[in-house]
């Protein structure tokens, strides 16, 4: 839903959040006309080189949780630290080590379930903190 609504800037209830789908998209941007490529992996459970391959595809990184479901949230440190494993890698950066960071958030949907929440947006807060990334929660 969330990149949905980043392309069509409309909220479309109706789409199989179960779909693995790649979206393209152009955008301005800080004045300057940017090409998206975005893989919304719809969170699905895959086998650790389905997600490393994924991971060395991307530029930059949404890493996004249900704040109604606390496994997700679990997830965000994992992912976050095979982000930074896989583009710091030797193979990444041409051999010399010390590749550059790529862009990540993390950002925790679903902001308006309040009565469903288990995840307080201090919990987000304090995981941005440790890891030193940016948090936003949305709905």
């Amino acid at each position: 839903a969330l990149t949905v609504r980043f392309i069509t800037r409309r909220f479309i209830g109706d789409y199989d959040p179960t779909l693995e789908m790649i979206y393209r998209h152009m955008a301005i941007i800080d004045g300057e006309m940017v090409h998206f490529e975005i893989l919304d992996t719809a969170g699905q459970e895959e086998d650790s080189l389905q997600i490393e391959e994924k991971i060395k595809w991307g530029d930059g990184f949404a890493v996004v949780y249900s704040v109604t479901d606390r496994c997700s949230f679990d997830e965000v440190m994992r992912l976050c630290f095979l982000i930074n494993h896989l583009h710091s890698s030797p193979k990444r950066s041409g051999g010399t080590g010390g590749a550059e960071q790529p862009p990540v958030v993390i950002v925790g949907n679903k902001k308006d379930l309040q009565f469903d929440r288990m995840v307080s947006t201090e919990d987000g807060e304090n995981l941005s903190k440790a890891l030193k990334l940016p948090f936003y929660e949305i709905s």
